[in-house]
C-alpha cells in the first residue's frame, strides 16, 4: 500500500485526469482493497459522490462546475451540492419559486424520481398539491407552499399573455384604426395609443402581429375612401 502523502498525490492525479471514477479505480490507484482506507484518503482530499448510478461514482469536490440549481453532469453521471438524490430533490422542491412537478424534476436530474419523492412526502419533508391534473411538489411550510402555487399561476398567466393571438374583434379594431381615412398607415404604436383613447387596451405586440399578418407598412399611403 502507498504511503499517506504518496497516496493523496496519486488520488488527486487520478481524479484530475479522469474527473470521475468508480470505487474499483480507487482501489487500484491506492493499491488496497480496504474501503476504509479509500474513504479516509477521499476525505483528506475532499470529494463528491454521484447522486445518479446509486452513488457509484466519485470526483474531487473542487471539480464540478455546479449550475444555478447546484448540479453538474459528467456525461450522464450527476453530482449535486446536496449530495444524495433524495437530498437534492428536497432542496430543488424547496428552492424552486414555483415548486416542481415530477416531470420537471426528472428532466432536471435525468433520473427516475418517483420513489424519493414519495418518501419525502411521507416523511413530511415536502408537500404535494393537486394542480391541473398532476401533482405539484412544494415546500412543507404551508405559507411557502401557497406562495409557490401563486407564483406558478402567475407564470402561466404571463406566458399565456405572451403567446396568445389577437381575437377577430381585436383584429378588426386594429385594421380599422390603421386604415381609417386617407393618408398614411400609422405606426403600430400610434394605433395602440388611438385604440387606448377609445378605451380599447391592446399590447403593442398584438398590433404588430396584425400588421405582419396583413402586410401593413407604416408610412405607406392608404387608398382614399370611396
Amino acid at each position: 500500500m502507498l504511503m499517506s502523502e504518496q497516496a493523496r498525490d496519486q488520488l488527486v492525479k487520478l481524479l484530475r485526469r479522469r474527473r470521475v471514477v468508480e470505487l474499483r479505480d480507487l482501489f487500484e490507484a491506492l493499491g488496497t482493497r480496504s474501503r476504509m482506507t479509500v474513504f479516509r484518503r477521499l476525505r483528506e482530499v475532499g470529494y463528491r459522490t454521484s447522486f445518479t448510478h446509486r452513488g457509484q461514482y466519485y470526483t474531487l469536490a473542487e471539480l464540478p462546475q455546479l449550475d444555478e440549481w447546484g448540479v453538474w453532469f459528467h456525461g450522464d453521471i450527476g453530482f449535486s451540492r446536496s449530495g444524495t438524490l433524495k437530498e437534492t430533490i428536497a432542496v430543488q422542491v424547496e428552492q424552486a419559486p414555483e415548486g416542481r412537478t415530477h416531470g420537471e424534476l426528472s428532466h432536471l436530474l435525468r433520473v427516475r424520481v418517483h420513489n424519493p419523492l414519495l418518501e419525502l412526502v411521507h416523511e413530511g419533508r415536502i408537500g404535494r398539491e393537486r394542480y391541473r391534473g398532476q401533482h405539484l411538489y412544494v415546500s412543507a411550510d404551508a405559507d411557502r407552499a401557497a406562495e409557490q402555487v401563486r407564483q406558478r399561476l402567475a407564470g402561466e398567466r404571463a406566458l399565456a399573455r405572451t403567446l396568445r393571438e389577437p381575437t377577430l374583434e381585436e383584429t378588426i379594431e386594429i385594421l380599422g384604426e390603421a386604415l381609417r381615412g386617407a393618408g398614411e398607415i400609422p405606426s403600430p404604436l400610434e394605433v395602440v395609443h388611438r385604440l387606448a383613447a377609445r378605451g380599447v387596451a391592446l399590447e403593442p405586440r398584438l398590433v404588430r402581429s396584425v400588421y405582419e399578418a396583413h402586410q401593413l407598412t407604416p408610412g405607406k399611403k392608404t387608398a382614399p375612401p370611396t
